[in-house]
């Protein structure tokens, strides 16, 4: 497959034209990255945004990687002496992995099989005269076969041995290949058995003990629980359509007649469907449905980590962190409006009354003297509490008291990034200062973390780690270029981020800046070290530089576009930062005179809209929020009450929120509206204020069940949720197993299910 079919064939696939993808391709070739092709190159693209950027490039190394299996296959052909031209061209016309192996298979060099065994017996004419079924007698056939020196003693060695080839010849035809596998693909079911004695310690999967439903539409969290409980040795299962059905395909393809020979294949297909082909598609299923669930599982936790980074920022605020704590104390940082540590100290709040009062004082004079403007408290152990004493303190002007998320801050403080950034402090301070920076601008301190210690993702540690880390990276890439970058206060890790940079490109970025002060221009970054054409080319638009030399280095106008806008600017007699103040001069501007071979109406709108709102911040106004007062512990709740709550997380089957005890409570997908809702998160986003009712509440297990349904909706639910007790009976186990469809009512929430998918990464 060529280069010019590759990018044909994804044209088709991705319904764009030809000179699109081809751009993509050979930006992506010069090493241009996804923000940079979508925001900056959208003249060759025909304005393909990041997605559809980033599903060329997927596919691009996709038909890259068949292609050199392909190549591989066609030497290992050649060496053995297999390959001709009907083969060769069998193996250039595969389209994807599967069926390039099954044509394979047959050449493929062999362990000694059965059939190898009996082939060496010289038992392979009596397969194939027997296969043919032209009416042979197999029986007296088979005692011409008879050579005890060669290990076949009888007649029905001989059948025996004749069965085993013609097994394999079977198991290798690549047309049942392709049957089976759209049979397994489509019908098969997913069973799932207690393994022998483990009732007691695989009691988180007893939703699973006795299960079964359609492969083909298993959701992606019920397909990773069961496999975490396989992979733990407490489930068996299997993937398997009706055995009948499979049999009955076969019998179709190579049975001939109704004579013995005929009734020596039908045997043959029975042994070579349960030995052979089963197995073998059964792993396909299985790592199909694998492929699935992950993929789903996936794009949910890269779904949850966009909304979390671009959630609204404080902005630049005096802000005083604060990591609670009971028995420890209370480590406090205190920041200046660039999130510089000024200072740092322990307090004491919660020992007793006389040592609150002493700690209130202490607070309230360091908020004085540093002109702290807001508290950010972390929500994790004592942060209820904490944020109560904070809101106590008597102040002599208002202090904003705000909860925030400390997800990961504590895999922060231990990295090797923090110890780095602050090499004399200890953990507890380094969380206090993630904590306040995280309320001043969560994505620039939410990239120092590891995404999945962030606490968004369903199954992270099930999946594939690579194409994970793969989709993260896109995510957090895509981010921080949307974002934009202040090149004047960005941290190293930050910078990494941009695009066109790297690790060792942002520290010298950070030397540089510390060596000689702030930039002045975007120019001044080709001074710094190993920073060359290229990456300035891709990285100089997303990193913006405030009260610079030149005024457009605040926005997100290239620099390639600079001469446009002095060109608009000299055409009316003006200057560029009057057209950036000023609306009316912008009104009189005329694009079509400045379109030019590479400089279409898109880039030409698109730095007009910069010039109207440069370097604007794309992500929503910061809005403070407030837990219920009174409501800090899980003991505090009862069913029936209406709480604001903040949603922490997003799963395929419902959405957490937290509404701060300590412990997020469920919110599952059948309580999100009074109609049907396939995906939670078409109706919230991570970091959405939300109203929730409590419905129930598990004080031995620690489990929250709640409600987004208005009044209106539930039946009497201020006092309970029928729904969810008629759930809690349900058994899994359906009475015709074959028939059983997946509802939308509630898993029972106290169940090992629940547990399981709780446990398994979520708060």
């Amino acid at each position: 497959m060529s280069n010019d079919t590759f990018i044909s064939k994804i044209a088709k696939e991705q319904n764009v034209n030809n000179n699109q993808v081809q751009a993509v391709a050979s930006l992506l070739a010069e090493d241009a990255t996804i923000p940079f092709i979508a925001r900056y190159r959208k003249e060759a693209t025909g304005s393909l945004d990041e997605v559809a950027v980033m599903a060329v490039r997927d596919r691009l190394n996709q038909l890259m990687e068949l292609k050199e299996r392909k190549n591989a296959i066609l030497k290992s052909l050649e060496k053995h002496g297999h390959l001709t031209d009907e083969l060769q061209e069998k193996v250039l016309a595969a389209e994807v992995m599967a069926v390039l192996e099954d044509i394979y298979l047959p050449y493929k060099p062999k362990r000694r099989t059965r059939a190898v065994m009996a082939k060496e017996k010289g038992l392979e004419p009596l397969a194939l005269m027997i296969f043919e079924q032209t009416g042979t007698d197999p029986v007296k056939e088979a005692e011409s076969f008879i050579d005890p020196e060669k290990g076949v003693e009888s007649v029905e060695d001989a059948l025996a041995g004749a069965r085993d080839i013609i097994a394999e010849i079977i198991n290798e035809n690549d047309k049942a290949r392709a049957q089976m596998r759209n049979l397994f693909f489509t019908k098969a079911a997913i069973k799932s058995k207690v393994a022998s004695g483990m009732e007691e310690k695989g009691a988180k999967f007893r939703d699973y003990f006795d299960w079964e439903e359609p492969v083909v539409g298993v959701p992606s969290h019920r397909m990773l629980a069961m496999r975490r409980g396989e992979g733990k040795d407490f489930l068996n299962l299997d993937m398997l359509p009706d055995e009948e059905e499979a049999i009955a395909i076969l019998e179709n393809l190579f049975v001939k007649g109704e004579g013995d020979d005929s009734s020596q294949v039908k045997l043959t297909i029975k042994d070579c469907y349960k030995r052979l082909l089963s197995r073998s598609m059964e792993t396909e299923t299985r790592l199909h449905a694998k492929e699935k669930a992950e993929t789903e599982a996936i794009k949910v936790f890269a779904d949850n980590l966009r909304q979390l980074l671009l959630s609204p920022p404080l902005g630049a605020k005096r802000v005083m962190g604060i990591d609670p704590g009971f028995r420890t104390g209370c480590k406090f940082v205190c920041l200046d409006r660039q999130g510089k540590l000024l200072h740092y100290d322990t307090v004491y709040p919660h020992m007793s009354e006389k040592k609150t009062l002493a700690e209130t004082e202490k607070i309230k004079s360091l908020c004085e003297k540093f002109e702290i403007e807001v508290i950010a408290v972390g929500n994790g152990t004592a942060g209820r509490e904490t944020e109560a004493f904070a809101k106590a303190v008597p102040f002599s002007k208002p202090v904003q008291i705000v909860m925030v998320n400390e997800s990961g801050a504590s895999i922060y403080s231990a990295s090797a990034t923090a110890r780095e950034e602050f090499p004399n402090h200890d953990l507890t301070v380094r969380g206090a200062v993630s904590i306040g920076r995280r309320l001043m601008d969560p994505l620039a301190e939410l990239v120092k973390i590891d995404p999945k210690s962030i606490g968004v993702g369903q199954y992270q540690h099930d999946v594939d780690q690579k194409a994970l880390k793969r989709s993260l990276d896109d995510v957090v890439m895509s981010c921080v270029n949307g974002v934009g970058v202040d090149l004047n206060r960005a941290s190293a890790q930050l910078l990494t981020y941009v695009s066109g940079m790297n690790a060792g490109l942002a520290k010298n970025i950070v030397a540089y800046r510390e060596e000689n002060g702030p930039f002045m221009s975007r120019q001044q970054l080709t001074k710094v070290s190993r920073l060359g054409p290229k990456a300035f080319e891709q990285s100089a638009g997303f990193l913006r530089i405030h009260d610079g030399e030149n005024p457009l280095d605040a926005s997100a106008v290239h620099p390639e576009s600079y001469y446009l806008v002095d060109a608009i600017a000299k055409d009316l007699d003006t200057a560029v930062v009057d057209i950036l103040k000023k609306p009316e001069i912008r009104d009189q501007i005329d694009v079509k005179k400045y379109f030019t071979a590479s400089v279409g109406l898109t880039t030409l709108n698109d730095i007009l809209d910069e010039l109207a709102k440069p370097g604007r911040d794309p992500r929503k106004k910061f809005e403070a929020f407030s837990f219920a007062d009174g409501i800090e512990k899980i003991e505090d709740l009862r069913s029936g009450m209406k709480l604001p709550g903040i949603v922490t997380n997003i799963t395929a089957f419902g959405a957490f929120v937290d509404i701060g005890v300590h412990q997020d409570g469920l919110v599952h997908v059948s309580q999100m509206a009074n109609r049907f809702v396939k995906n939670p998160a078409d109706i919230v986003k991570v970091q959405q204020k939300v109203s929730v009712t409590v419905l129930e509440v598990d004080l031995a297990r620690s489990r929250i069940s709640l409600s987004m349904k208005s009044k209106s909706e539930k039946s009497d639910a201020s006092v309970e949720n029928p729904g969810l007790k008629k759930a809690q009976k349900h058994n899994p186990k359906p009475k015709n197993k074959k028939k059983n469809k997946v509802s939308n009512k509630p898993a029972p929430f106290n169940s090992p299910l629940a547990e399981a998918l709780i446990k398994s990464g979520f708060k």
